[in-house]
């Protein structure tokens, strides 16, 4: 493709701008890319193998987490194409199809976990809430149900983005553009679409389980039971990676594509929104560190899984002591929530 003078430029002719937008490409991009790539490998092949060898029988539950184990791993192998990218400068030789590829699969990870937290928030709500349902809700086929449209959502909401997503020569150099670097005039209202029907909206559904759970949680006594407790983490678990991972994404995309959008902006904001917005893209996707412990606090089966197949055996006396305890008589069937 030939020059684009979309990518990366400032509305302004002021030359007092430094390059620190092109430093933190350069070293904190692939530093952030390459240490989640690395944990990100390491922690979710260790929780497929926990699931596919020795968590018995399967729920709904561990349908969803399996699938966000997936999600997860798919998006591990568009790393190393992101951290050699950026390691090189910003020069990219792979060809369109593999950038699109990489930028596709990043946002499709970003929307896919956010779909898929939602669900396990939307089956702890019925466990908890309407515990004469639980019994349904915790059969296979709901979660083959929830997780087929989680997949069949995403990739119609991303579908666009194929279109969107283009390199650029500039320079004698072929860059792939990130999806706020493409052309704003396209990037502008897509960009609304996705942040109110893929973060938004799930967001509000997401608030809305816990708040009821929470509700629930404070009737009758023993607050401290331990499955109460582990409850509240799950909450303040997937809370976090909704305003700590997803929010500052949303926000700082949206205004990095407005200052493209805007002629006469000051070169020092405009590359200081460019800077907050490249540190916020790695915080985004680092729902995948913060779903490994998502696996334990979703599901007994899962630790005690672990513990069996890493023969770990200090992590067996506390896990019997830890699931031996019960929960109080009031709403006992709250004890079989997923």
């Amino acid at each position: 493709m030939s020059g684009n003078l979309y990518y990366d430029m400032t509305n302004t002719s002021s030359d007092n701008c430094t390059d620190v937008d092109s430093k933190m490409k350069r070293y904190y991009l692939p530093a952030m890319y390459g240490a989640i790539f690395i944990v990100g490998v390491i922690g979710n092949i260790t929780a497929l193998l926990v699931y596919l060898l020795k968590v018995r029988p399967w729920k709904s539950s561990t349908i969803i987490m399996v699938n966000l184990v997936l999600t997860d791993l798919l998006f591990m192998i568009s790393l190393p194409f992101l951290v050699y990218y950026y390691v090189l400068n910003d020069s990219w030789t792979l060809g369109i199809t593999v950038c699109r590829f990489a930028r596709f699969i990043f946002h499709f990870n970003l929307y896919g976990s956010i779909l898929f937290l939602s669900c396990v928030s939307i089956f702890r709500y019925v466990a908890i809430v309407h515990p004469q349902h639980s019994h349904k809700i915790r059969r296979k086929r709901w979660g083959v149900v929830s997780c087929v449209l989680v997949w069949v959502i995403t990739l119609a909401e991303l579908s666009p983005i194929l279109y969107v997503l283009d390199t650029v020569d500039l320079n004698n150099e072929t860059h792939c553009s990130d999806f706020a670097s493409n052309n704003p005039q396209r990037v502008w209202p897509y960009s609304w679409v996705l942040t109110v029907l893929g973060y938004l909206v799930p967001l509000m559904v997401v608030c809305a389980c816990y708040w009821r759970i929470i509700v629930e949680l404070k009737k009758g006594p023993h607050m401290g039971s331990t499955k109460r407790v582990r409850a509240r983490r799950l909450i303040v678990l997937i809370l976090t990676c909704f305003t700590i991972c997803f929010l500052p994404y949303h926000v700082l995309r949206a205004f990095r594509v407005y200052t493209r959008l805007t002629p006469g902006m000051n070169c020092m904001l405009d590359q200081g929104i460019h800077v907050a917005y490249i540190i916020s893209r790695p915080i985004a996707v680092l729902n995948i560190i913060f779903n490994l412990p998502l696996y334990t606090l979703s599901d007994d089966s899962f630790k005690q899984a672990f513990v069996e197949l890493f023969k770990c055996d200090k992590l067996k006396s506390s896990n019997e002591k830890t699931t031996g305890d019960d929960l109080p008589t009031h709403n006992q069937q709250y004890k079989q929530e997923e």
